[in-house]
């Protein structure tokens, strides 16, 4: 007999994960963004319209921010970023979206309204929002 041993905290977060990704990577493909990949993620989900600093996005991401430069530079040969000088801090660069990389900040906004949508429809609003509380304390209490 084989004894199942239940999935812990980190499967079941990285599953949820997987699983929103899987849909909006997909969601992207389709509407023409097909060369955004998981890894450009980190930077697209930590990138404010008006533009981020690389540091601040290696901060926001939990990333090396050598490893955010070398994902912004493969985002900028794209066309999704682009390099500006701060207007404050001549030698600190801002990383902000081109209008293909605001369409994708758009497009992944809507994706993820929808999930957020489907699964508090599929569970109820109480629930979900039950859900969503308990496990922004979770990762709150995590970081600590």
């Amino acid at each position: 007999m084989s004894s199942h041993r239940r999935p812990g905290l980190g499967v079941l977060a990285a599953r949820l994960l997987f699983a929103v990704q899987d849909e909006l990577y997909e969601r992207l493909e389709l509407a023409g963004h097909g060369r955004v990949t998981r890894l450009h993620g980190a930077v697209f989900a930590h990138l404010d319209e008006d533009g981020t600093r690389t540091s601040e996005i290696a901060r926001r991401s939990g990333r090396h921010k050598q490893v955010i430069g070398r994902i912004v530079d493969d985002l900028e040969a794209l066309g999704y970023v682009a390099r500006r000088s701060e207007e404050t801090d001549r030698r600190a660069k801002l990383v902000i979206p081109t209008d293909r990389g605001l369409e994708v900040l758009r497009l992944s906004d809507e994706a993820i309204g929808e999930i957020e949508a489907r699964l508090a429809d599929a569970l109820g609003e109480d629930v979900y929002q039950v859900f969503d509380h308990t496990f922004r304390a979770v990762l709150d209490e995590l970081a600590d």
